[in-house]
Order: structure tokens, then C-alpha cells, then sequence
């Protein structure tokens, strides 16, 4: 159909078009139908030439990776490629182990559950990356405490104590530390995470070989002598291979529950004084045989986060990126290279001066026989004359009023040593 006008001029038509035998046409100017005149984009949607093709290799890797999650892929016996979906259950375990740092709170969560979730979220290395380790272990040691880690070794890993400092804070349910040769010193920043409410269900604390001196001893023990709280339920320390004196181990008497103390390798010299304040300031005895405690053969890590130690160790030891920099780059190889190589020397003059020093272990008199253990530290002072047995009272004498002098010294409500270490925590 299409319309046209004598007294209207030209421009005033559109395009007309009419429909023939169920076919489109268009009709020109002078009212004739061009036969072959249709526009091609009304009726062809593709040219002769044109073809499909799947590309699907061409995806980037993380959208296969994405879409492969929901499938098992195996083999049959015949070698043919079969591939089975997974549970619902399994994929929304996957995806909250995806976005873990954007979960709230696993409390009231089964147990069973979150066994899976956290070995989900290792799985993508979630506890690795700086930005997400954190947060995912705060809402699991939230919820499950001692289950996710119970027992923690970093012997001689002072350079994963120093990168993962603020991931181990979060572990607030541990019962065993081991930071032997973690070169901590006396002001290290993690003192204030072991003598705060964190670590007061610590029983085993292993702080051998860490320059410790008089004044770090003060500092790790003023909480619970001020304030009593910190490591009030510790039992069994380490403190071997540290400047230690007779002095800073008089700080050891908060310790009520102490029952195994190492101070071998130490500048305090064992002799009778020392013997007569750890029997009656603690009522612990020199024990004459060394302690197994003390042999690190028990203390591993122990928990779900166990795997998650290992990759950090893994992480730590790999090579940094390359820098344009050559000397920076270089600095940073052989700096972490030689990182390495006194990590495994400090392991090995650690077993060879365990076998040249002398052990002086500690540990708590037995209360039912405590005649036993009196007459045993008596034993190289009584002689046929009795000479030296009145001699030793009289040192037993010097030392009560020794102590006595201490005690009252200890009853002052607070120093101004004191003072000062409660203003800096």
C-alpha cells in the first residue's frame, strides 16, 4: 500500500513499503516496486559466508577455575572422561570459605562443619594473604578456641614470628609456646601479647635462648606480681641460654603453679643459696637427672591450623620478586639468604652446647615426701664431725633472714619500677 499526492511535494513521503504474496517490498518515487530492492537487514541476519565457532579455551583461567568448582571430574575404566556435580552442601562450603573474611561469626556452628570450612578456606590459601589471614582466623579462634590451635612451636623462626605476629596474637587458646632462639630480647613488641589475658591459659612457655636479661624477666613477670593476671596457670618454663642472675629469678616467685623451671646455661651458679630459695621460696628441688619436658621431643604444633604454620614457613622462605633495582635486590637475596644459613647453624650449636653445658632443671617438691627430697639436698654437707652440718644451718639462718628482708620488700603495695612498666603497658 502506498499513497501519493499531486499538489505535495516530494520530500513530504517517507520510505513506503508494500507487502506482496507475503513478501516485504519497497516502492520508489515514481510508484514502481523495484524487484530487488529490500533492504538486507530487515530480512538476513547473517551473510552466506558467515560461521560459529566455540572459543572456549580462550576464557581467562579464573572463570574455568570458577566454573570447574561445581564438578568432579574422573575416569571411568574405560579411560573416557566423566565428570559428576557436587553437593549443595560442598559448594556453599566453598563459597563462605571464599568470602570468609566477610563472615561474622561461626558461633553455634558444628564442629564437624567447620572442620571442613577451615580446610575449604586453606585449601585457597585464605590464611595466607596478608589482607584476609586475620580476619579468617579471628572468626574461627572466636567460635572454637583450643580446637583451632592448641599447641604452638616457632623454635628458631624469628623471622615468622616477626612477618605473623598479629596472625599468632589471635591465637588466644593456647596452652603450649615454644619461642626458643625467637631473638625476642628484653623489649620485644610480643612481651605485651604473653603477659596480657591471652595467654593466661598457658601452661608450657619455652623461652630459651632469646637474650633475655634481669630486666626483660622483670617485665614479663610485673603483670602477675602488680596486678595478678597474665601467666598465672604457667607450669613448666624454659628459660635457658639467657644472661640470667640470681637476682632477675627472684622475679620467679609469682609463678604459684610453676612445677618444672630449665636454667641451664645461665649465669646463676648453683650452689647452696640457690638451692635453699627455690626450696623454700617455691618448694622446688635440683633435680638430679634431667627433665623430659626440657627435651622439646613433645612440643609440636598441634590444631587445625597446623597446615597453616607450614604454609607460612613456605611463604617466608620463598625468594622476594625481583626488583629493577640490582642492589636492592641483591641485598634482599643474600640478607634472607643468610637468614637461612644462621637458622641452621644456630640449630646445630644448639645441640652441641646441649650436649657442653651443664643441666639445671628445677622442679616442685613433692609434698608427700618431702623428708626425701630434704635429705638429698643435704647429703653432700653431712659429715662424721658435724662441722659442716652446723655450718649449713647457719647459711640456712642467713638466707631466712635474707628472704624475710625480700618478702617485706615485696609487701610494699608498688615500686616505682613497677609504676613505670604499668605506664608502658
Amino acid at each position: 500500500m502506498y499513497s501519493s499526492g499531486l499538489n505535495a511535494p516530494e520530500y513530504d513521503y517517507g520510505s513506503v513499503y508494500v507487502r506482496e504474496k507475503g513478501e516485504l517490498r519497497f516502492v520508489n518515487h515514481t510508484g514502481n516496486v523495484p524487484q530487488y530492492s529490500r533492504p538486507k537487514s530487515l530480512y538476513k541476519l547473517f551473510d552466506k559466508d558467515f560461521s560459529v565457532r566455540l572459543c572456549i579455551d580462550s576464557f581467562p583461567p579464573a572463570k574455568c577455575r570458577k566454573r570447574n568448582d561445581h564438578f568432579v571430574f574422573t575416569y571411568n575404566r574405560e579411560g573416557s572422561l566423566r565428570y559428576t556435580a557436587k553437593s549443595l552442601l560442598d559448594i556453599s562450603l566453598l563459597f563462605i570459605a571464599d568470602n570468609i573474611e566477610h563472615v561474622d561469626s561461626l558461633i553455634g556452628f558444628p564442629e564437624q562443619m567447620a572442620d571442613k570450612l577451615f580446610t575449604a578456606a586453606e585449601a585457597k590459601q585464605k590464611f595466607v594473604e596478608p589482607s584476609t589471614s586475620a580476619r579468617g582466623l579471628q572468626v574461627f579462634s572466636e567460635a572454637y578456641g583450643e580446637l583451632v590451635l592448641k599447641s604452638l612451636c616457632l623454635r628458631d623462626r624469628s623471622l615468622l614470628l616477626s612477618e605473623r605476629v598479629d596472625e599468632i596474637r589471635i591465637f588466644h587458646c593456647l596452652e603450649t609456646l615454644d619461642l626458643h632462639g625467637c631473638r625476642l630480647g628484653d623489649s620485644h613488641d610480643f612481651f605485651s601479647h604473653l603477659t596480657s589475658e591471652a595467654c593466661s591459659r598457658l601452661v608450657k612457655l619455652f623461652l630459651g635462648a632469646n637474650c633475655l636479661s634481669d630486666k626483660g624477666l622483670q617485665r614479663l613477670t610485673a603483670p602477675i606480681r602488680v596486678m595478678k593476671r597474665g601467666l598465672e596457670n604457667l607450669q613448666h618454663l624454659d628459660l635457658s641460654s639467657n644472661p640470667l642472675t640470681e637476682k632477675g629469678l627472684g622475679y620467679l616467685t609469682c609463678f604459684q603453679k610453676l612445677r618444672e623451671l630449665n636454667i641451664s646455661d645461665t649465669n646463676a651458679k648453683v650452689d647452696t643459696l640457690l638451692k635453699s630459695f627455690f626450696r623454700n621460696k617455691m618448694s622446688m628441688v635440683f633435680s638430679a637427672s634431667p627433665l623430659q619436658t626440657f627435651t622439646h621431643s613433645e612440643c609440636k604444633t598441634e590444631g587445625w591450623a597446623e597446615e597453616v604454620i607450614n604454609q607460612w614457613e613456605t611463604k617466608a622462605a620463598e625468594l622476594p620478586k625481583k626488583n629493577p633495582k640490582p642492589g636492592t635486590n641483591a641485598l634482599q637475596f643474600y640478607g634472607r639468604e643468610k637468614f637461612v644459613r644462621e637458622s641452621l647453624r644456630s640449630a646445630c650449636n644448639d645441640s652441641q652446647r646441649e650436649d657442653k653445658t651443664s643441666i639445671i632443671h628445677f622442679h616442685k617438691l613433692d609434698r608427700h615426701t618431702p623428708s626425701q627430697h630434704t635429705t638429698d639436698t643435704h647429703t653432700h654437707l653431712n659429715t662424721p664431725s658435724g662441722k659442716k652440718r652446723k655450718f649449713s644451718t647457719e647459711q640456712e639462718e642467713h638466707m631466712n633472714t635474707h628472704s624475710a628482708a625480700k618478702r617485706s620488700a615485696s609487701v610494699r603495695p608498688l615500686s616505682a619500677e613497677d609504676l613505670d612498666l604499668l605506664n608502658s603497658y
